[in-house]
């Protein structure tokens, strides 16, 4: 193993190290040399900006007509889904996957773009493929 690869990998989680030693070059050596005063501030730390996020994204909730199904249902799913998943992506996944659904069964086929879709099939895929084994 390289010198330059020990020293991000003891200071780095894998994926920071993967896309590091992938880059190369001078960007290495600022990531060694600034992140052990990063890890200093503890992971309780972050909570309030996490909080100050959630406030953030929950002011677009009014936007949000509640009076179409089709539209309140995956919103409501994507809400609840993110908290108890513990992760946005899932949350954004299952609201998404809730659109189409509501979308295709409704009648309002031409309001789905192609890629949601597809990008939703791939959810779907991934999530049955995770439940498979």
């Amino acid at each position: 193993m390289s010198k330059k690869r020990e020293a991000v990998q003891s200071w780095t989680r894998p994926g920071i190290l993967m896309a590091e030693s992938g880059s190369g070059g001078g960007q290495t050596i600022v990531i060694v040399t600034t992140l052990p005063f990063f890890s200093i501030v503890p992971a309780a730390a972050t909570a309030p900006a996490l909080i100050f996020v959630g406030i953030l994204m929950l002011g677009n909730i009014r936007d949000v007509d509640f009076s179409d199904m089709s539209n309140a249902l995956p919103a409501f799913c994507t809400i609840v889904f993110m908290p108890f998943t513990y992760s946005i992506a899932n949350g954004v996944a299952f609201g998404l996957i809730t659109y189409c659904l509501m979308n295709l069964m409704t009648g309002r086929r031409r309001e789905v773009k192609a890629l949601t879709l597809m990008i939703s099939f791939v959810f779907v895929v991934r999530y049955a493929f995770m439940t498979l084994g």
